[in-house]
């Protein structure tokens, strides 16, 4: 009965597991309690398999990993920043951070499965068959599932900080993590994600200085500019200068900027080629 659903569906499927996570989390925030970390994890594990299911059949269809076009990065970006979360989520015992990526996983991936143009044009072996390439491009996008996870932190700091300073410690936020906690969470994913991406760089230079004429210029460029700019803020934050509220709201800037630059990336590829008999269909 499953074996002829397609990859969209799964997705849908996957999608709807992150939304029930996230509303199961929103009542009983509403009701004054803690997100029960169980069932949470549960929602979002299930989500997270069949996501990976769908993107799985994807991949198979285009024949590498399906990074060929928006939709299918920003399914990607969600399941990069779930797959964090399932591995620190239980380290840090933090049901808060599975509430706030079960959110954020939920708005990317149904974001996206809600605009066709997105998905519009189906890429076959858009990596032209190079491991290298395709590494690349993984770990760039992982990276920015690492600085979604960021985001997501420093945004429970600013709220932390807020009810500190107004003295409301009551309420969600109380649920929250020291800002002691969070401060240490966001250094440490900043830093993950910045030699995430960082090696991703050295692994497409490492082919981009033997082929320079297939080098998408635009594309390499933004991705530079999106790890300069995630460096400068590590660098500003070692050294002291750049911390607190700061910090945090740079953290959310960077993400909504690197998420911005995903189109322009996508834009800039050379145009599709026709779906073959085995592509997706959108």
């Amino acid at each position: 009965m499953f074996a002829g659903l397609d990859d969209r569906t799964w997705l849908w499927v996957a999608a709807g597991c992150y939304l029930a996570g996230f509303l199961l989390g929103t009542l009983s925030l509403l009701r004054g309690g803690r997100p029960s970390g169980a069932a949470m994890y549960i929602l979002v594990a299930g989500g997270y398999a069949l996501q990976l299911l769908g993107l799985g059949l994807r991949g198979k269809a285009v024949g590498g990993c399906p990074l060929g076009n928006q939709f299918e990065v920003f399914q990607f970006v969600a399941w990069s920043a779930i797959t964090l979360y399932l591995v620190i989520g239980v380290t840090f015992r933090n049901s808060l951070l599975g509430y706030f990526t079960s959110c954020l996983a939920t708005a990317l991936t149904v974001l996206s499965l809600s605009l066709p143009s997105w998905d519009a044009a189906t890429r076959s072996h858009i990596f032209g068959g190079n491991p290298w390439i395709e590494l690349h491009a993984a770990l760039a996008v992982f990276s920015y599932g690492v600085f979604g996870l960021l985001a997501l932190t420093s945004f429970m700091y600013l709220a932390r900080n807020r009810s500190l300073k107004s003295k409301e410690l009551s309420g969600w936020v109380s649920f929250l993590p020291s800002i002691f906690d969070l401060d240490q969470i966001g250094v440490r994913l900043l830093g993950s994600g910045v030699t995430i991406l960082a090696i991703s760089l050295l692994v497409g230079a490492n082919y981009w200085f033997r082929d320079t004429a297939s080098a998408n210029s635009i594309k390499i460029l933004i991705t530079v500019a999106v790890w300069v700019a995630y460096a400068v803020a590590l660098g500003l934050r070692l050294a002291g200068r750049l911390i607190t509220r700061r910090f945090a709201w740079t953290g959310i800037a960077l993400f909504a900027a690197a998420l911005l630059s995903l189109e322009a990336v996508d834009s800039s590829r050379h145009p599709a080629t026709k779906p073959t008999a085995t592509a997706v269909k959108p």
